[in-house]
């Protein structure tokens, strides 16, 4: 009788639970002093955002962070909309939502949380660009954000999240507090994470241009109806190292916030390790024995980041180290080149990996090839030029990604 009872109970059928993916994403830390938004102009403060999209949707939901604060982080407003201009804060007539968290307006996130937004609905067509908008009554103790945005945001007091335009308002070219946007996408939808430093991060790239390398995957991507379904969510960090905090949390640090957390994670683009190999020698020659044990450490690094995705059923595709001679920051000598040459026959050759990107190869000089080709130099001779981002996304097998 009770068995019946219960089966009275159930619904006829259950609707299909909703395929959510990470359409966009941005790795968070604690901004070095002269990138942190004064407290002054974070206080009583609208702070419209843009962002592209890789993969669209009809339904949205939106990832703010508190990953580094010390205090609650309280928003009282927050507002989505198309952008109607990637280098400006307008947004398109008729299509601001309102945000809320729980069905409320105000959300108080925790010390070291992120927190999503309740869905909405709003036709977001892939590669197009959003502005977030949220109001803060009370500065953040402690900022969250990503410096490298290489796209403008904007700030002005008083509660405008849901304005069209916002004259007068300041500047910045970074993101606060926020991390990610997801959409709800069919079920065969998933999400490639480009993880690494400043050369996935994007820096030489062009502000607001979206043309870094994993901006340039995405592209392509939806240029196909066989790969329209793979998102592309950038979760480098310029200066980010592998063994050590840089700028930024090390990589071992960072996996399950940036990599794991994000629904519809299927597939990591690794490219990391310049920094490590620069940073060893920068300012003092170090032995050979040095040498040897940093390669050692890197290797066990980039096994423990494949073990652990692994696990979370996530594949990994390695790719080589980009010259990087002739760089003034890091004036690498032989031996730096001799540890990024070794570094690479391992990434090559170790079958850890499923399978490899040989970045290395395809933007070194064949002339020299301790250096990149002078058109794919952003000038520093560290970072690829908008060209050779572009030369370095088309390099990548796209069957790999399905």
């Amino acid at each position: 009788m009770l068995v019946s009872a219960l089966a009275l109970a159930q619904p006829a059928f259950a609707a299909p639970p909703q395929h959510w993916v990470a359409s966009w994403g941005a790795a968070q830390q604690i901004p070095e002093e002269h990138n942190l938004l004064p407290q002054a102009d974070m206080q009583d403060a609208t702070l419209r955002q843009v962002v592209h999209l890789s993969v669209g949707g009809k339904t949205v939901r939106v990832r703010f962070s508190n990953a580094f604060g010390t205090q609650a982080l309280t928003i009282d407003a927050a507002h989505v909309a198309r952008s109607a201009d990637k280098a400006s804060a307008k947004i398109m007539p008729g299509t601001d939502r309102a945000l809320t968290f729980d069905g409320r307006n105000t959300i108080s996130i925790p010390p070291g949380a992120d927190y999503l937004s309740d869905p909405v609905s709003l036709d977001t067509p892939a590669l197009s660009n959003l502005t977030i908008s949220i109001h803060l009554p009370q500065a953040p103790v402690g900022e969250t954000g990503h410096p490298g945005s290489r796209a403008t945001s904007y700030y002005v007091h008083g509660d405008h999240t849901a304005d069209i335009d916002l004259p007068g308002a300041g500047h910045v070219d970074h993101w606060y507090q926020l991390t990610g946007v997801e959409v709800v996408a069919p079920p065969a939808a998933a999400t490639v994470i480009a993880f690494g430093d400043s050369i996935t991060d994007g820096h030489g790239a062009t502000t607001n241009g979206d043309d870094r390398w994993p901006d340039n995957l995405a592209a392509r991507l939806q240029a196909s109806a066989k790969t329209r379904n793979m998102a592309v969510v950038n979760v480098g960090i310029g200066g980010n190292h592998l063994l050590t905090d840089g700028l930024g949390p090390n990589a071992l640090a960072r996996l399950d916030r940036d990599v794991f957390a994000r629904p519809g994670a299927r597939t990591i683009i690794l490219l990391e390790a310049i920094n490590d190999l620069g940073k060893l020698s920068r300012e003092e020659v170090r032995t050979p024995e040095m040498h040897k044990t940093l390669i050692a450490d890197l290797i066990a690094a980039y096994r423990q980041m494949i073990l652990r995705a692994k696990a979370q059923g996530v594949k990994v595709i390695g790719c080589t180290i980009t010259p990087y001679v002739g760089s003034d920051y890091y004036h690498p000598d032989a031996a730096s080149e001799a540890d990024r040459q070794a570094l690479n026959a391992w990434i090559r050759t170790s079958g850890m990996f499923d399978t490899v990107v040989d970045f290395d190869k395809i933007i070194r000089d064949p002339a020299h090839p301790e250096r990149m080709v002078p058109a794919y130099d952003s000038g520093d001779h560290l970072h690829p030029s908008a060209a050779g981002y572009k030369v370095m996304a088309d390099a990548i097998n796209l069957e790999v990604l399905r």
